[in-house]
């Protein structure tokens, strides 16, 4: 149901129900002369995460056609979105901001305009019982599938623990098959994401999260990644699409319209509302505000520009690619900052 990712790695607290204004300011229609919207579309990839399943409430509730934009959302399987962005099929894509790095170096250039959220707990390392902590790891068999997501997010583990890859035995897997994995004799741990983590917690008996991706908070951001030059062309229209998405995030968070929120976003993915609302919470939705300082440069992971960095660093060390792509050239930061 998650991130199925293809091409290389990456990633993507709970929402916090405040009682907040979800009242955002979304801008009237741009054409004054037929008050009507522009009407060639514009095309956004999204699939299934949480994070983007939540633009399935913008699109339900009208609240795109309020603002005056033309969108049309096309559903896909991850890499699937990634491939049609790749060949130019796509505006836009909701893409975390490591896949970008990857689509970057085969040659597509994507603007990361704003982040729609970061991973807050759906991305874990479940150990058997015995094992309490990511330092016990140290010698023990591993299962993770390479390359991916919850690669990243174990190997920032084991380096804050101060163990190197070699004093560990990472054994590479199928997402998928992890919980079969794991029920083998001989591996110790698993880093996966949910709901996969979920199954395979009920296969192995006394098994724990010892670590989640809620411990390193914007290690993996996910982001609404615009084709260049349709940027270029289209940055008013995109500045209504951002508004557009904080007003969407604040509805999701406002206990008096939450539940429908989650229905929406259950009845997008087959999902029951009240598990759906596990996957919710293990995704830190960010509206405007949080956006202007998610872009303020820095090296931390409060930072995208931090983040992606070091998702650089951890791609060209994992052979996704063999040199460092140019990050700061594809992060964008204009759009959120000239919003009020």
């Amino acid at each position: 149901m998650m991130k199925k990712l293809s091409l290389a790695a990456s990633i993507c607290g709970a929402i916090l129900l405040s009682g907040c204004d979800n009242t955002a300011k979304v801008p009237e229609p741009s054409s004054k002369a037929t008050g009507t919207v522009n009407t060639k579309p514009i095309t956004i990839g999204y699939s299934d995460w949480p994070g983007w399943v939540a633009w399935q409430v913008a699109i339900e509730k009208g609240f795109f056609k309020e603002a005056g934009v033309n969108v049309d959302f096309k559903w896909f399987d991850y890499s699937a979105s990634i491939n049609a962005f790749s060949a130019n099929q796509l505006d836009a894509i909701s893409v975390t901001n490591g896949d970008n790095l990857v689509i970057a170096s085969g040659g597509t250039k994507g603007a990361m305009i704003m982040v729609t959220d970061y991973s807050a707990g759906n991305d874990v390392i479940i150990a058997k019982n015995g094992i309490n902590s990511i330092a016990e790891l140290k010698g023990k068999k591993i299962a993770v599938e390479k390359g991916l997501v919850d690669h990243l997010l174990l190997s920032t583990a084991l380096e804050d623990a101060k163990i190197k890859s070699a004093d560990v035995n990472l054994i590479n897997s199928m997402t998928n098959e992890l919980p079969q994995v794991f029920n083998s004799p001989d591996v110790s741990a698993i880093a996966v994401w949910q709901p996969v983590a979920n199954q395979a917690l009920k296969a192995v008996s006394g098994s724990k999260i010892i670590y989640s991706s809620k411990d390193k908070p914007g290690l993996i951001y996910d982001t609404l990644t615009v084709n260049m030059t349709h940027l270029d062309a289209h940055k008013e229209e995109w500045k209504k699409i951002i508004q557009v998405w904080d007003k969407t995030v604040k509805f999701i968070n406002d206990p008096a319209t939450h539940e429908e929120a989650v229905k929406i976003m259950a009845n997008k993915v087959g999902v029951d509302p009240k598990q759906y609302e596990q996957f919710i919470g293990g995704t830190l939705l960010l509206d405007l505000s949080a956006n202007k300082k998610v872009f303020s440069k820095g090296t931390g992971f409060d930072s995208i520009y931090g983040s992606t960095y070091h998702v650089n660093k951890f791609n060209v060390s994992n052979g996704v690619y063999t040199t460092e792509q140019d990050a700061d050239g594809l992060i964008v930061p204009t759009l959120v900052e000239s919003l009020q």
